[in-house]
């Protein structure tokens, strides 16, 4: 086989490989049986393996790593710095029949920094968010979440990637009760950029248990909204937002919620799993819960009225944000 002639001077080809694209960025390595199609678009210092197959409608980014037995169909891109195993599976026809074609293929993205492990299976038009990391053997079906650990079939998230992990234990026994509301007011941890998970006084009683929090000491906000989210299935994510202006206290009144909390910088997570546990979220914070337990009720108090303006719904928007390059506009 031979390639093409004017591909670009420090791109590596092999001899039994064929590239009918030319727009190869400097630094790519394409690999024995490899076949790309005229219209594939390959960023630089990306290795494309043995007997990897690229469809023309396929976008990959720079520093790209494509392992052996992968095929990209028309309507799949690459973002910077992705790696994808062996023997990954993409599709892009939900309903695939011989000899009939779509007019327009479904988009499907695999973001910045994203890894997916061998032999795992990518449903179309679906966006695998940055940094995320789909396990080996995984179906995926639905969307994955930035920085979110996936695996199984269908994929579920287990965890979330690099993130400082912070439970209930941090304060000591759930069974441990300040003696008073001033040492209550010690009993806190603190993550990213004003991030607080606090535990406020557990009042035990023959006729009950009850725990009280003030607004302005414990609450450090003048509650205008509050919503309860209850009967998520285990498998859903909820929130997966920030807000401009927004204050939220989150108290996990029954169940167990795992929240996930990123300032752009740290990330870091919080099990919710009492009455007596609130997490302070300030504005500008990328919050995520998810992991609810089937009897789970989390209240959530909110500093202002339902304001869809306030919502920053795109993580890549977010960090933009917080780093000071985007307005979010």
């Amino acid at each position: 086989m031979t390639t093409t002639p004017s591909v670009p001077d420090g791109v590596f080809v092999h001899p039994s490989a064929i590239l009918e694209s030319t727009s190869v960025g400097a630094g790519t390595r394409i690999w024995a049986f490899a076949h790309v199609l005229p219209s594939a678009v390959i960023g630089q210092d990306c290795n494309i393996c043995d007997h990897v197959f690229l469809e023309n409608e396929v976008v990959v980014g720079d520093r790209v790593t494509i392992k052996c037995g992968v095929q990209l169909w028309d309507g799949i891109t690459l973002e910077d710095d992705v790696f994808v195993g062996p023997n990954v599976t993409f599709s892009n026809d939900p309903f695939p029949r011989s000899k009939r074609h779509l007019s327009e293929y479904p988009k499907t993205v695999v973001r910045r920094g994203a890894s997916i492990g061998a032999n795992a299976t990518i449903l179309p038009g679906l966006t695998v968010g940055r940094d995320a990391m789909v396990g080996a053997g995984a179906v995926v079906t639905h969307s994955v979440p930035p920085n979110a650990v996936v695996v199984g079939n269908p994929a579920r998230i287990v965890r979330y990637a690099s993130t400082q992990a912070a439970t209930t234990p941090a304060f000591g026994s759930s069974s441990a009760e300040p003696a008073n509301r001033a040492e209550a007011s010690v009993h806190t941890s603190r993550g990213p950029a004003g991030v607080r998970l606090q535990r406020s006084r557990l009042v035990r009683d023959l006729r009950g248990n009850l725990v009280a929090r003030e607004v302005g000491e414990d609450i450090p906000f003048v509650p205008e909204r509050c919503f309860v989210v209850f009967d998520v299935p285990t498998k859903e994510v909820r929130g997966e937002h920030a807000h401009r202006r927004c204050q939220q206290f989150l108290v996990a009144l029954r169940g167990k919620v795992n929240v996930l909390c990123d300032d752009g910088r740290e990330r870091r997570e919080f099990i919710l799993d009492s009455p007596d546990i609130g997490l302070y979220m300030p504005p500008m914070i990328w919050g995520t819960q998810y992991q609810y337990t089937a009897d789970a009720v989390l209240l959530v108090l909110a500093s202002q009225h339902y304001d869809p303006a306030d919502y920053v719904r795109d993580y890549d928007t977010f960090l933009g944000l917080v780093s000071g390059s985007s307005d979010g506009g």
